[in-house]
């Protein structure tokens, strides 16, 4: 049994949920399939797949097995990806995730400059506010906001996010402008979460230190988009990175508020797996971005 064709085979049929879309994806005899797999689990000992009429189920071993061929499998890409990196400009398909606001507003309008840049790739743009696993939804690279706790992920720092706190004239007006992290507990607060309930705000320029100020609002929304119209409509204070809401600013339909006190910048993090470290398409994409946001600035202001 040739194990690297058996892994890719088994790793093809679970991506696509079956034995004959497995086969005609590469293309090959349904039959072919069927024996790789029953090879691979007499050669582990165990069972791999729950075979349905309509779809293929992973046991336990079978979802360990699928996670690490996966990470192989592209480990091996990577190598044959480094080792031809000097031959040829990046080529095939790049697959990153990003917060779903900044990926709309500050990566999806440069992704025809980089396309152009780079005629042989291909991306996929997967916009999440959440922290995808890179093996187990194949990601290449991974962009985060905030200080990442330990990890074997490669990580490399691209900018940083200013956090601030801004409200409405008119919501100013009617209720007055805070001067300190404390008077919030006298506004209406407007929070992103992705459940209903309070949130807590950090004020200071020092990371671990300054104070934290327990929040809760009476408008929770699960979109940034949605709490800074409702914002500009008297809602409330709202809380979101300055660059979102900068033509808000200079147009004086919000107001920044408590300056003095605000956190530290956040760093903004490009992430990926250490088998991609000579991944000639990451690097080209890291490169990109980073160029073009020195050359505009327009994440921390």
């Amino acid at each position: 049994m040739d194990q690297l064709a058996a892994l890719a085979t088994f790793v093809r049929a679970v991506d696509h949920g079956s034995l004959s879309a497995a086969a005609r994806s590469v293309p090959s005899s349904l039959t072919s399939v069927s024996r790789q797999i029953s090879a691979l689990e007499r050669h582990f000992g165990t069972r791999l797949l729950v075979r349905t009429t309509r779809q293929l189920a992973l046991t336990e071993d079978g979802r360990m097995l699928y996670e690490r061929a996966k990470s192989i499998l592209g480990e091996l890409k990577e190598i044959e990806e480094r080792l031809a990196g000097n031959r040829r400009e990046p080529s095939g398909r790049l697959r990153v995730s990003a917060p779903a606001l900044m990926g709309r507003l500050l990566i999806a309008p440069l992704l025809g400059d980089f396309l152009r840049a780079y005629p042989s790739l291909s991306v996929d743009l997967l916009l999440v506010d959440r922290n995808v696993d890179l093996i187990e939804e194949d990601v290449h690279l991974a962009l985060r906001v905030g200080r990442m706790p330990d990890s074997q992920l490669v990580m490399r720092k691209l900018a940083e996010v200013q956090m601030i706190h801004c409200a409405s004239p008119d919501y100013l007006a009617r209720r007055g402008e805070p001067h300190t992290p404390a008077d919030l507990a006298q506004h209406d607060c407007l929070v992103f979460s992705d459940a209903p309930g309070a949130a807590t705000w950090r004020f200071g320029r020092e990371a671990n230190s300054g104070a934290r100020i327990r929040i809760s609002g009476r408008l929770w929304v699960n979109s940034l988009d949605a709490l800074a119209v409702a914002a500009e409509n008297g809602a409330g204070i709202v809380r979101v990175p300055s660059w979102q809401v900068e033509k808000q600013l200079v147009e004086g339909r919000l107001r920044r508020l408590l300056r003095e006190h605000e956190p530290a910048p956040a760093p903004l993090n490009a992430l990926y797996q250490p088998s991609r470290l000579g991944s000639t398409k990451i690097r080209a994409f890291i490169d990109f971005l980073v160029e073009r946001w020195r050359r505009s600035d327009p994440l921390c202001r």
